[in-house]
């Protein structure tokens, strides 16, 4: 009952996901695709004459010799790349044949949110804003997911998938009023900084408790699923969240519903101060996608184009054979994981150095565009000041506006304000009035 409880809970979550966009209604005629409930891997029929296995629970063979099952039966799954450091194409059958103005598009996003996160970081270090995430050195995992997506496929981030947004055309000056709370800002004022959201982009509002996103997601693609829409789930989630039992949960629904979701995890070294080698034993987070019956690829992800290839694909197969993905990016986080962090009690300045000098996927991306004549020092010197500028001009106009209407503390929760929290709003009116010295109203909209 517990599991059939919970099944109904996603599927409310993502009933509720999908129906908030209308692009969630598809045309009937669209192509059906199969449709199973049961899973993949149904039992065969009993036949007591075989002497094999008749158990429900797995397919296998008998052996006569004791033998546990090794952690690491293999190598190590590989990683896919299409680029080498220095920007050149290794296999020319998996370039991905991207136009020059798509690439300069992608270099463009991905330096933009590094110049917008060095502006906001240290807003933060002067006390303009109360916290913020960079995302540095993890541009590529971005960038290259959100292309290869449909602009109708809903996103599940976790805290640090700005790019994708940022790809979809959330305009700057939406980042800079979420991270001010001013009035501009879509979740009114309620959120922490970089907890961004947009109905319009089918971008999912950030939750801060780890993992939750991820037993969403499986809601939500088994609400496209039912629906018979041409549309997909991709939820954002690190190596740390992995270990979360929403993970587990999540994994599991979406498999055995059969779900068409890609799960993205971006491995980069370390949850929060927790490095990989504490974190896990096994091969990482790629190794775990067959235990629950998914398709699974480990991908450089300091390398655009695979990240692009390997995420278009799985958002195809998905769509079209209704299973999950699951990719693992492997990356490195160069920044703090956060401002109330100080990664240098854990880590070495040597280490940050070489993935910020030597492997980045700014830096590759940009020798690919050299080779190619797609880029010069004067288009970077010319595109840096031009970019400094535009987030320059976001952040004045976002330190300027008021903060959102003080009643706004009591609205949205139900469709009509309840007596209870009428009485609050009066009691808060009351303390605020008699202790205004305290409290400056005027920066706030009437």
């Amino acid at each position: 009952m517990a599991t059939v409880r919970g099944v109904r809970r996603l599927f409310r979550i993502g009933c509720y996901a999908t129906r908030q966009n209308p692009t969630s209604t598809a045309p009937r005629f669209l192509q059906q695709r199969e449709f199973r409930v049961n899973g993949v891997h149904r039992q065969e029929p009993f036949d007591s004459s075989v002497e094999k296995p008749q158990f429900p629970g797995a397919s296998a063979e008998f052996i006569e010799q004791l033998e546990f099952i090794k952690p690491n039966v293999i190598a190590g799954i590989p990683v896919y790349r299409v680029m080498d450091r220095q920007g050149q194409i290794i296999n020319p059958s998996e370039d991905p044949q991207l136009s020059k103005e798509a690439v300069l598009n992608m270099y463009q996003k991905m330096t933009l949110l590094n110049t917008m996160d060095r502006i906001l970081y240290e807003s933060q270090r002067q006390g303009r804003i109360s916290f913020y995430m960079t995302n540095y050195g993890e541009e590529g995992t971005h960038i290259g997911s959100a292309a290869a997506l449909d602009p109708s496929d809903l996103v599940f981030g976790q805290y640090r998938e700005a790019g994708v947004l940022m790809y979809r055309g959330f305009p700057l000056d939406m980042f800079m009023a979420q991270c001010y709370a001013n009035c501009d800002d879509l979740g009114k004022g309620r959120q922490m900084p970089v907890h961004y959201g947009s109905k319009d982009l089918n971008f999912v509002t950030i939750s801060s408790p780890l993992a939750t996103q991820i037993p969403q997601a499986a809601g939500a693609a088994y609400a496209f699923k039912r629906e018979n829409t041409n549309r997909a789930v991709i939820c954002y989630f690190g190596e740390g969240a992995a270990s979360e039992g929403d993970a587990h949960a999540g994994f599991n629904f979406s498999a055995t519903l059969e779900c068409p979701l890609i799960f993205f995890c971006r491995n980069n070294g370390y949850a929060i101060s927790t490095p990989t080698n504490e974190q896990y034993r096994g091969d990482g987070i790629a190794a775990r996608g067959p235990g629950y019956g998914m398709m699974s690829i480990r991908v450089d992800g300091n390398d655009v184009f695979a990240v692009y290839n390997a995420t278009k694909e799985a958002r195809r197969r998905a769509v079209a054979e209704n299973q999950p993905f699951l990719i693992e990016a492997m990356t490195y986080r160069i920044g703090h994981h956060s401002t109330s962090d100080d990664s240098s009690a854990y880590r070495s300045v040597d280490e940050v150095n070489y993935w910020d000098k030597q492997d980045h996927p700014i830096s590759r991306l940009r020798h690919y565009m050299n080779a190619h004549s797609w880029w010069s020092e004067e288009d970077e010197r010319a595109w840096r000041k031009k970019s400094r500028k535009m987030v320059m001009e976001a952040f004045e106009k976002a330190e300027r506006r008021l903060k959102p209407k003080v009643d706004l503390l009591f609205s949205d929760v139900y469709q009509e304000m309840t007596p209870n929290l009428e009485k609050q709003k009066d009691a808060m009116w009351k303390h605020v009035q008699q202790y205004k010295e305290h409290y400056p109203v005027d920066l706030f909209e009437k």
